[in-house]
């Protein structure tokens, strides 16, 4: 312990030099303006940001590249919660309670509970990656593609159970995701499917065209559908930055903890990141939080539970990155290239002849935690004020908001043109009473799980039975059949009971 703690005090006197500690202020910054604009996706920035470390030493390289992974699961919750536009996929999931909060004129304690809920995930997490780092890397790596599938289905269950009063509608809008995810060519065998030999459908359906349309873009068509006469909310002038108090705090401490805990296990099994610690983590809450019925109506638990697992994800991410020098998303792909363009291969051998340099990674994230938090805190107000402005101006940057995402995703202007059709059908499964949520971790998560079944049944010889001998992913099977069944015997015998 004393080795560590020494270690890390080393690595906390390289972020506080001058030239470090502004590098990290200026990623974090970064991250932030990543995170807020739609179609400028966390990795994209990462990626963006790496050839600006060339002529770095490897520290403030590390150092920037690492604060930006942090602000960037963190600043997407202020435009999915006033805007109900998420910035990408690890914030979905936040709009699902945050954006009923602002509505009903509590979205200053939305994106308190948003602060409070990244600030905890990322601690706890940053604790654990120091003192954990190498026993949990370890068990991560026991993990193969049966139990990635069985993690991702575990995910769909979790969230189609929330889909509504009617599951068959969640089924149907799930279907349609997964249905939307095939189009273009099937990455295991090369065959073309659904796309009509239209060349624009054979690279397939970017999820943030579909993400940015039906969100973003279906909010607006049902707003000019109601002439922009929306509820007025509170005064802006009004609102004030209120984070929660101790006792609300402590009152939700088991959300916390299980929003961190998920996080970090995700976070450590490399491939999953931030996006499925989220969605699980939102799916966990609904299924055992004290207030499960009430999720997805504005409460704080629905925020605090992903933003702990998205933030808490950093953290478990890097475990895997230092000590195995095995990536656990996209962001720490980037950053492993990072090393290897500095010349240093992380993994066990890298804490015995570079521990200064590992120990500076972690001190960053710490750091980068309390600025982006003294960030966020500050910034909150005037992206409040925001919410002053005419409804109709605010539709009009949302559009321009999403029409810029959808450029950026492929520089293709047929993306827009499926944008628009995807915020019709936005439009439609919100008119006509079927949720969005289900269709859109779809089209997001089908692809990963059909690369990990595909390729599990490649490894065994079509041997399925290969999901439920294998212990940890025979056990998370069973939980997600379970959470996929038990809302239909639940539904059952309420309709018996009606009955009798």
């Amino acid at each position: 312990m004393e080795t560590i703690l020494a270690n890390l005090a080393v690595g906390f006197s390289h972020v506080f030099q001058p030239l470090n500690f502004a590098v990290l202020v200026i990623g974090v910054v970064l991250g932030l303006l990543v995170a807020v604009l739609p179609g400028l996706t966390l990795v994209m920035g990462v990626v963006l940001a790496l050839p600006f470390t060339y002529n770095m030493s490897v520290i403030p390289a590390i150092i920037l590249l690492t604060a930006m992974y942090i602000s960037g699961t963190y600043a997407g919750a202020w435009t999915s919660i006033l805007f109900r536009v998420p910035g990408e996929p690890i914030d979905v999931p936040l709009l699902w309670d945050g954006y009923p909060m602002a509505r009903k004129g509590q979205a200053a304690q939305a994106l308190g509970w948003t602060l409070i809920a990244a600030f905890f995930g990322g601690m706890v997490a940053a604790i654990t990656m120091v003192l954990l780092s190498q026993p949990i890397a370890k068990i991560a790596l026991t993990f193969s593609t049966p139990e990635y599938f069985a993690v991702i289905l575990f995910g769909l269950a979790s969230v189609v159970s929330l889909g509504g009063s009617s599951l068959a509608a969640a089924l149907v809008s799930l279907f349609a995701g997964l249905l939307i995810a095939s189009v273009g060519v099937d990455d295991t065998y090369g065959a073309h499917r659904f796309t009509f030999g239209v060349p624009i459908l054979t690279d397939g359906i970017d999820y943030l065209i579909v993400m940015v349309g039906a969100y973003g873009l279906g909010e607006v068509f049902m707003r000019l559908e109601q002439g922009f006469k929306s509820p007025q909310l509170e005064a802006v002038g009004k609102i004030r930055t209120r984070l929660p108090t101790l006792r609300e705090m402590l009152a939700l401490k088991t959300t916390f903890a299980r929003g961190s805990l998920t996080g970090i296990l995700i976070g450590t099994v490399p491939g999953a990141g931030a996006t499925v610690a989220s969605f699980l983590s939102y799916g966990i809450e609904g299924q055992y939080g004290k207030r499960k019925r009430l999720m997805g109506t504005g409460i704080p638990e629905g925020i605090v539970a992903p933003q702990c697992a998205a933030t808490a994800s950093v953290g478990g991410a890097i475990i895997p990155l230092v000590t195995m020098g095995i990536p656990g998303s996209g962001a720490t792909a980037i950053i492993l290239g990072a090393f290897l363009l500095h010349g240093l291969q992380p993994g066990p051998q890298v804490f015995q002849t570079s521990s200064h340099i590992i120990y500076a990674m972690f001190a960053s994230v710490f750091v980068g935690i309390v600025v982006m938090c003294a960030i966020g805190y500050f910034a909150t107000k005037p992206m409040v004020k925001v919410l002053d402005l005419p409804e109709v101006i605010i539709s009009a940057y949302v559009v321009m908001c999403c029409l810029l995402g959808a450029f950026a995703a492929r520089n293709n202007l047929t993306d827009l043109w499926l944008m628009v059709i995807f915020g019709i059908i936005g439009y439609l499964l919100e008119r006509f009473r079927f949720p969005i949520t289900p269709m859109v971790l779809g089209v997001i998560l089908g692809p990963l799980a059909e690369t990990n079944f595909m390729t599990t049944m490649i490894s065994y010889g079509n041997d399925w039975t290969i999901f439920f001998t294998r212990p940890v992913s025979g056990i998370l099977m069973v939980v997600a059949l379970l959470t996929l069944v038990y809302p239909l015997i639940r539904h059952s015998l309420h309709k018996r009971a009606s009955v009798a």
